[in-house]
């Protein structure tokens, strides 16, 4: 059985996003139903929706930065209860039998998971899936987390992406006090970075091209700004970084960067996911560097970064809208136009 649920979709690469009615189906025994009260606008929704990666289905109700209430559970459901406030991210299941899996690292799922949108539901006939821009969602409950009842649902929605990501290697690579730490990129990622690695009590250094953007990478935590098209100032600090998070969400050189890391420094990539330039392979060899990659983070993880939030009142800095204002929020977002995450109200939705 399915029930009709209003939502937001693309048809095509060309067309914009409008209103369109989707199936969901009844919960079974172990899913959880949420109704949607914000959902976070990611980047790589754009992405989706314009079909530049070259593989969108459509079509495309985008949306993996959920927060709502729960509203109903199936027969085998004991993490949740009705009212509860809830969280579902970037995936919606996984094969839960590789090693991967089975470590709680689900992301990394071997037979790959099923993503909260424009993936296909095999447990379900195989059905494309769509994501948060929408009333209403069943998700299983291995796949759904918990919201600290002290942070504000709609600045908790991006953490669903934008915070697991970077969150998931600062964790990894033992981020913490006594160590300096540079964050590359000041957007929806990098705004996250900083916040979460001073609140780790790390000494943060906002790395950008962008003067202008010092004093509010001040304001979100960072210690010092570093202007990388300054030579004077990438010189003085070479060889200091313990850890590098790099958010450029474009393909860039990383020599210059390298030049900054000590030696056995890790540089992490979360936000370029297309072809990289070359680099110096004597400058990793020489200094016992490291260049590794990360993406998003399992539910496990995902749970504990939730849980960190709601300890430290880290949260992201957001711009509400309406369900009717996203085409013009990715005009904006295009234009790098945004502090620093789109959110939608879902209460601007009407019903189906």
């Amino acid at each position: 059985m399915t029930v009709t649920v209003a939502s937001y979709a693309a048809q095509s690469a060309t067309d914009s996003m409008a209103p369109f009615n989707i199936e969901r189906r009844f919960p079974e025994q172990d899913d959880v139903a949420i109704d949607i009260l914000y959902c976070g606008v990611c980047h790589s929704d754009l992405h989706q929706v314009k079909n530049e990666w070259g593989n969108t289905l459509y079509p495309c109700v985008p949306g993996h930065e959920i927060v709502g209430r729960v509203t109903d559970v199936g027969t085998s459901v004991s993490k949740f209860s009705v009212g509860d406030l809830v969280a579902v991210g970037c995936l919606v299941d996984s094969c839960r039998t590789c090693e991967s899996c089975k470590e709680g690292l689900e992301n990394y799922c071997d037979k790959y998971p099923t993503m909260t949108y424009n993936g296909i539901d095999h447990r379900h006939g195989k059905q494309v899936t769509f994501g948060g821009y929408s009333k209403h969602i069943v998700v299983n409950e291995g796949y759904v987390m918990s919201v600290p009842k002290n942070i504000d649902p709609a600045a908790a929605a991006p953490l669903l992406c934008a915070g697991i990501t970077t969150w998931s290697p600062l964790r990894e690579w033992n981020v913490g006090a006594g160590q300096k730490v540079g964050v590359i990129g000041l957007g929806g990622l990098g705004h996250m970075g900083v916040k979460f690695a001073h609140a780790m009590g790390a000494h943060v250094v906002m790395i950008t091209t962008s003067p202008e953007k010092g004093a509010d990478a001040v304001r979100l935590g960072a210690h010092e700004v570093l202007v990388s098209k300054d030579k004077e100032q990438m010189k003085a600090h070479r060889g200091s970084f313990d850890f590098l998070l790099d958010t450029i969400p474009v393909p860039h050189p990383l020599d210059p960067y390298m030049m900054l890391m000590k030696r056995d420094a890790t540089l992490a990539l979360v936000g370029a996911v297309e072809p990289m330039p070359g680099f110096h392979g004597g400058m990793l060899a020489a200094r016992r560097r490291r260049i590794v990659g990360s993406m998003i983070g399992g539910i496990r993880e995902t749970q504990e970064m939730l849980d960190f939030c709601g300890e430290h009142e880290v949260v992201a800095d957001v711009e509400m809208i309406r369900m009717d204002e996203i085409n013009a929020a990715y005009e904006r977002m295009e234009k790098n136009d945004v502090k620093y995450r789109f959110v939608i109200d879902m209460a601007s939705l009407p019903e189906a």
